[in-house]
Parts: C-alpha cells; structure tokens; sequence
C-alpha cells in the first residue's frame, strides 16, 4: 500500500513545488491538494510523510507543511568499519530468545499473554449466561 501511484505522483507534485519555494515557506494546504489533484485526505498525509521521512518538508499539526532547510549531505557514505573493530567477531547466544518464543512445557499454564489459557475458560457457563441474557 505505501508505494501506490497515487501517493507516489502527490509526492513528486509537492517535491517538485518544495524545490521552487524558499525552505520555510508554507506548501499548500491538504486541503487545498485534495481540492486539486482530487485526491484523499489519507494520500495528501502519506505524501507529506513521505517527503518528511526524505527531509523535503517539515510537517507542523495545525499550521501545515513547511519547506525544510536544506543540509549539506556527505558526498561519500560514511565509514562504519569502526563497529567490526570495536565489536570484533561476536557469537549472540539466542538461547533466552528462543526460550521466550517456545511453547510452555506440558501442564504448564502460561501467564504471559494476557489471555487465559482456553482450558480455564468456563466457556458453558458463558454461553448458558449469554442465552439467558437473549431470552429476556
């Protein structure tokens, strides 16, 4: 859902509008695209927050959609092989991990979920309840 051509096609509109304005100028309003491009309220948002997430604009709730001002990006990638020297060749040990994510062992109730085990509901009694409460 996140890469459908119609959100695609607002964004590059709205990227292409930013990169006319001044950064701090005001974008249109949502409204005021979804009057243009007979667009959702939900594409003119996802648009927005795509342009937020690339640093295009910056969004403010209640006041609109603002060019944002634009940093000097690095030419080169940054140089991260400084975490294969400081954290060497580790082995993780997902012993604990896999333990959380097993299934209890047998005759073991577990109280983690936050749901009763189905064998505790007094299910029944529940639908004997419920068909007196339909009756009435």
């Amino acid at each position: 859902m996140d890469n459908d051509s119609s959100i695609a096609q607002i964004a590059a509109i709205l990227r292409e509008e930013a990169g006319r304005l001044r950064p701090g100028d005001r974008l249109p309003s949502s409204r005021e695209v979804m009057r243009r491009h007979n667009v959702s309220p939900v594409t003119v948002s996802r648009a927005l927050g795509r342009l937020a997430a690339e640093g295009v604009v910056v969004t403010r709730p209640g006041s609109g959609a603002f060019v944002a001002h634009r940093t000097e990006r690095p030419a080169a990638a940054p140089d991260l092989s400084w975490q294969t020297v400081a954290l060497g060749d580790r082995v993780v040990d997902e012993s604990a991990v896999v333990a959380l994510l097993s299934g209890p062992p047998e005759g073991v109730v577990p109280l983690t979920g936050g749901y009763p085990n189905p064998g505790l509901r007094p299910d029944r009694q529940l639908a004997a309840a419920a068909a007196r409460a339909v009756r009435r």
